[in-house]
């Protein structure tokens, strides 16, 4: 039997919390390119574990974890990025330079936080948000 998981179009997923997820890395992505970042990889993975945006402007790489939150009752969303995630994206983004930086790049981690209520966006741009 194979171990291989099975592709699952966007439009049949049943969790909310991965629809809204989607919403934001897109808002975010949007944001993004917008501020003159052009996009390297979109949910670059490491086994179980993913850095949702890595963005390049010039030299500067960026591994970007993107916080979407309905409202603004449910904290910062910056809050739910505790240490062991860092370590998690921290890896997962060793493996993308190895394979796809340059010599001369720069990188930082980055927090992208998109909050949506009635109708409205608002997207938090957090450079260099932590350091491992």
């Amino acid at each position: 039997m194979s171990a291989r998981r099975r592709f699952v179009p966007t439009r049949e997923w049943e969790d909310e919390r991965q629809r809204r997820g989607l919403v934001g890395e897109r808002e975010a992505l949007a944001y993004l390119t917008a501020c003159g970042w052009s996009v390297e990889a979109h949910r670059f993975r490491l086994g179980r574990h993913d850095v949702d945006l890595i963005v390049r402007r010039g030299r500067t790489v960026a591994f970007v974890e993107v916080k979407t939150r309905n409202g603004r009752s449910h904290g910062a969303p910056g809050e739910s990025v505790g240490r062991r995630k860092q370590e998690a994206i921290g890896r997962v983004a060793a493996l993308w330079r190895l394979r796809h930086g340059r010599p001369d790049d720069e990188f930082r981690f980055d927090l992208v936080a998109v909050r949506t209520w009635g109708g409205r966006v608002e997207v938090e741009h957090v450079p260099d948000a932590w350091r491992l």
